[in-house]
């Protein structure tokens, strides 16, 4: 299955610590892309990331799922963040206690 494949190559080239791999494929059916391959959304959380800006942490992706962009994968939607991001998203905003 390509979403097991992508969950590999994605776990062995950037060792995360969260990944999350979504298969939209079934929203895009019909769509000229969809014969093409399958659509993805990741959301990937690696050390790695740290100090890099996004558009560096995208290729990082792309190159780690390169051998399915050829043949599997039509489009891929990344949310590529570190750790401390993902805190951050997480624990949202706080309000003053009254």
């Amino acid at each position: 299955m390509i979403a097991d494949r992508l969950h590999d190559l994605l776990q062995q080239s950037l060792a995360p610590v969260e990944l999350r791999i979504r298969d939209d494929s079934a929203a895009h059916a019909g769509h000229a892309g969809a014969r093409e391959g399958a659509h993805f959304a990741v959301t990937i959380v690696a050390e790695g990331f740290d100090g890099r800006p996004m558009i560096a942490r995208h290729r990082m992706v792309y190159e780690a799922a390169a051998p399915l962009l050829t043949r599997g994968i039509h489009a891929l939607q990344i949310s590529a963040l570190t750790p401390a991001e993902s805190a951050a998203r997480s624990t949202g905003p706080t309000s003053p206690d009254p």
